[in-house]
């Protein structure tokens, strides 16, 4: 498994973060989240699940079914040396994959980037039934115009009090804003960065 890295080796706060459904590790969303938290002092790990690596071949392959991504959820953990003192994420889909797994193995706490609360356009198709009981503490960032899940539907969820939403005004899945908001992409990634840094270190 390939790995990338930012911030400071010797970081008191680590996170391991996965990419969405459509775009890689080194993509320029998580790149900017990456260089952003590690320029905080935290260290980041970035990985890529089995079908986005062999889509680096030119295989055209759809998202690993969720067994084959947990999976490959469990081998960055060990790679990492154990989730105790690790904080998991993503974008998306890595997001809701580390979410699925973050009280089983015991993290430090969660972090989901764009959560896909349920597909655009379908509201009735909940992703949410284990964060009824999540444990782990964690915080979502999420965009008001998220189609995945907007502020008004969140709101009547029944989420775990372990869970903090963040909002990103005028955000789309991808945190970014429309240019009439008057605030630029650069903004709210730097507004989601803030969020996250202070969360790890708060851990």
């Amino acid at each position: 498994m390939d790995l990338l890295f930012d911030g400071p080796e010797a970081a008191q706060g680590r996170i391991v973060l996965a990419h969405g459904a459509g775009a890689p590790m080194d993509d320029p969303f998580l790149t900017a989240i990456a260089a952003g938290l590690g320029a905080r002092g935290v260290r980041v790990v970035r990985f890529e699940f089995p079908y986005m690596a062999a889509r680096r071949s030119g295989a055209r392959k759809p998202p690993d079914r969720t067994p084959v991504l947990l999976a490959a959820w469990r081998e960055a953990i060990a790679a990492c040396g154990g989730a105790r003192d690790l904080v998991l994420g993503g974008k998306s889909l890595g997001g809701r994959m580390a979410s699925m797994l973050a009280d089983e193995v015991g993290a430090r706490g969660l972090v989901c980037l764009g959560y896909p609360f349920h597909p655009p356009g379908k509201p009735e198709r909940l992703r949410t039934a284990h964060l009824e009981s999540l444990r782990t503490p964690a915080l979502i960032v999420q965009g008001t115009r998220d189609p995945f899940g907007t502020p008004a539907e969140v709101a009547d969820y029944a989420l775990s009090p372990a869970i903090r939403l963040h909002w990103i005004e005028d955000g789309d899945h991808s945190l970014a804003p429309r240019k009439a908001s008057g605030r630029t992409r650069r903004d709210a990634q730097a507004e989601a960065i803030a969020c996250v840094a202070e969360f790890v270190a708060a851990l």
